[in-house]
């Protein structure tokens, strides 16, 4: 049971990452004077972050709905791991950058708090299952 914490903290984590990387690399590129431009490849980043986010979110999201029964937030996750993916894959082509950045942000904002309110379920019916 414990896995439930320990999943919804690191697809949290994970998202949040996606994020950071989406608003904050392009800044430190400039920073460093685009020391580190071919050193970064964005688009593989992109694609290793959502590797691992997709999978921990989806098994978090799959706990909670067994431990918790709350459809509502396992879809609200799964909307946004959709957004995120869809972000990632084609942000770009259709939306341009800013497109993709925004896409990502709100894919990342529903994840976020599709776990925030698995853990807050938790908390409110006193389960064991995030001790």
């Amino acid at each position: 049971m414990n896995s439930q914490l320990r999943s919804d903290k690191l697809a949290i984590s994970l998202s949040l990452a996606c994020v950071a990387h989406c608003f904050f690399v392009p800044s430190f590129i400039i920073l460093t004077s685009g020391l580190f431009v071919s050193a970064i490849d964005n688009g593989f980043v992109h694609n290793l972050i959502l590797f691992f986010a997709v999978p921990v979110s989806l098994f978090a999201l799959a706990l909670g709905y067994k431990n918790h029964g709350a459809l509502l937030y396992f879809l609200i996750g799964f909307v946004g791991l959709i957004v995120l993916c869809s972000a990632v894959l084609v942000g770009d082509l259709f939306y341009g950058e800013t497109g993709e950045r925004l896409l990502t942000l709100f894919g990342s904002i529903l994840v976020v708090f599709a776990h925030y309110k698995n853990h807050q379920i938790c908390k409110e019916i006193n389960c064991s299952c995030h001790e």
